[in-house]
């Protein structure tokens, strides 16, 4: 007779996690009141007392949910690994909505209300994509290469997960490499800190340093006792309440014109980034339903849009990263009680305060570096091609924005005219292909992956599906473009359908050899590395 066993709820391991995890959503919510605070202008009231405590709900009812989703899935298989998908405010739409949807408003308008009643309509479309979306996704999933998915996470993690730490790191080398070294030599190299976490170790070691380096007058981490004085000044206990008729206002075509170009290719994105970080998990062991992951993401953004909250819910990258620490079921829920905690208490100010963020940064990198190699540790050797031709457009996006960026923070240019596009091509620097290769990314890192994979496998009619899907997608703006609509690149899209075409005959004329069998790994090789936890 088989008998259930109840799954633990917390772990040693969770402390890893726990403390990897709530570190990235605290730098998060620090990233976002600075955006509020300091490039909308919002009042702190607004902040404090509204949105952040609106945002914090929502990640609370994320991070709960998909703690209950992993106990169910452990009481179900009776396995004691089952580790909870990361979740939180999806970072790129953090960026997205305050440039591109809410400071053009609130600089039109001069109210940052009305700014705020943007991004909240924003949201509330999203949702509902979403939520339409997750019943798709299977579908989807089912007929996309691994090597396609995990390549095109991988390119997001390479780009805009690991090189933004890493840069930080090397800017502030004292406090930055000395910590990536506490969590390397623990994470990968099962060195032990006396059962204290490994990311606490690095946590509490750079904030030694930076504060200690003050006493010398070099001020590493920027810390400073005025600044640690004034985060006091927010401390005051504020609930979410209901802002259903400023979302509902926010319905007409004055944002709509602005909003829908974006909240459909984004929903997009946020499909097939879902999709990838559901297909990353069940590489690691975990198998999600995807469906209820995308909806529950609709449904607690709309929530917290309904209350205040101006950002998107999404599954974070990183689900690998904070299993190989030991995080299983309890990092989850316990990170969504800090979140209430930070949110509603006015804590977070404290936090930057205290802690210097390029403390927390090396736990990113880590996290970026596990999901790059799971790409190729996942998939067939023979698909490596692919999974490289799958990144490519997120090394394209992110080369972009960092000319867009600075352009834009050196010289306030924030359009870049042909002129500008011919003297960088003078140089070397061929922004036009940026701007084509790395427009809608994800998309473009699915479709090429899935072309190149189904080429490797010989099967040229399902590789001319995916280009002629690409040459669809290319057409209506949602890859290869900055913007929805109809004929947006037009010689991209010809050129994908052209290539279906010869594809298409290849699969009908074509004499080729069956590819190579895939040798069989010796013991040891192809693994993920998973550090014992502290």
């Amino acid at each position: 007779m088989n008998t259930i066993v109840k799954p633990k709820l917390w772990v040693p391991g969770d402390w890893n996690a726990f403390f990897g995890f709530g570190t990235n959503i605290l730098v998060n919510l620090l990233t976002l009141s600075a955006l509020l605070r300091f490039v909308l202008k919002m009042p702190d009231d607004i902040v404090f007392k509204h949105i952040l405590p609106a945002a914090g709900m929502m990640m609370c009812m994320s991070t709960m949910y998909y703690a209950w989703l992993a106990y169910r899935l452990a009481k179900k298989t009776g396995r004691t690994d089952v580790c909870a998908l990361p979740s939180g405010i999806s970072v790129p739409h953090m960026f997205i909505v305050t440039f591109v949807i809410m400071l053009p408003v609130k600089l039109a308008t001069g109210d940052p209300m009305k700014g705020w009643q943007a991004g909240l309509t924003w949201v509330f479309i999203q949702s509902f994509v979403l939520m339409m979306g997750g019943f798709l996704a299977p579908i989807v999933r089912r007929i996309t290469p691994k090597a396609a998915l995990l390549g095109a996470l991988a390119g997001v993690s390479i780009t805009f997960i690991s090189m933004k730490p890493a840069l930080e790191m090397f800017q502030t080398p004292l406090v930055g490499v000395v910590c990536f070294a506490i969590i390397l030599v623990s994470w990968f190299g099962g060195v032990k800190y006396g059962g204290i976490p490994a990311g606490l170790v690095a946590i509490a070691g750079g904030s030694i340093i930076a504060w200690g380096s003050n006493l010398f007058g070099l001020n590493f981490g920027g810390m400073s006792l005025e600044a640690l004085k004034g985060s006091f000044q927010t401390f005051s206990f504020a609930a979410p309440t209901p802002v259903v008729s400023l979302v509902l206002g926010g319905l007409h075509w004055e944002f709509l014109k602005v909003i829908l170009v974006t909240a459909i290719p984004f929903g997009i994105y946020d499909l097939v980034e879902a999709m990838d970080n559901v297909v990353s998990a069940s590489a690691a062991g975990d198998e999600y339903p995807t469906t209820r992951v995308l909806t529950a993401d609709g449904v607690v953004s709309l929530i917290g849009c309904l209350m205040g909250n101006p950002y998107i819910n999404a599954v974070y990258i990183g689900h690998p990263g904070w299993k190989a620490m030991g995080g299983r079921i309890g990092y989850s829920a316990a990170t969504g009680l800090m979140v209430i905690v930070l949110s509603w208490f006015g804590v977070i100010s404290l936090m930057t305060a205290l802690i210097p963020v390029v403390a927390i940064s090396p736990i990113l990198l880590y996290i970026g570096m596990l999901i790059g190699s799971q790409a190729f540790q996942e998939s067939p050797k023979r698909h490596a091609p692919a999974i490289v031709m799958a990144l490519v457009p997120s090394l394209a996006a992110w080369g972009k924005l960092q000319i867009d960026n600075s352009l834009g923070s050196v010289a306030n240019i924030h359009n870049i005219t042909p002129d500008m596009i011919a003297a960088m091509a003078q140089t070397g620097v061929f922004y036009k292909g940026l701007a084509i290769l790395g427009g809608g990314s994800i998309l473009a890192g699915v479709v090429l992956g899935a072309t190149t994979t189904y080429i490797v496998e010989r099967q040229f009619m399902k590789a001319a599906g995916f280009a002629c899907a690409g040459g669809i997608l290319t057409f209506f703006g949602l890859m290869h473009g900055e913007a929805i609509g109809i004929n947006q690149t037009p010689t991209v899209a010809i050129a994908y359908v052209v290539v279906g075409g010869f594809l298409g005959l290849c699969a009908k004329f074509a004499h080729v050899t069956a590819p190579a069998p895939e040798p069989l790994e010796e013991a040891g090789e192809g693994l993920m590395v998973s550090p014992a936890a502290d």
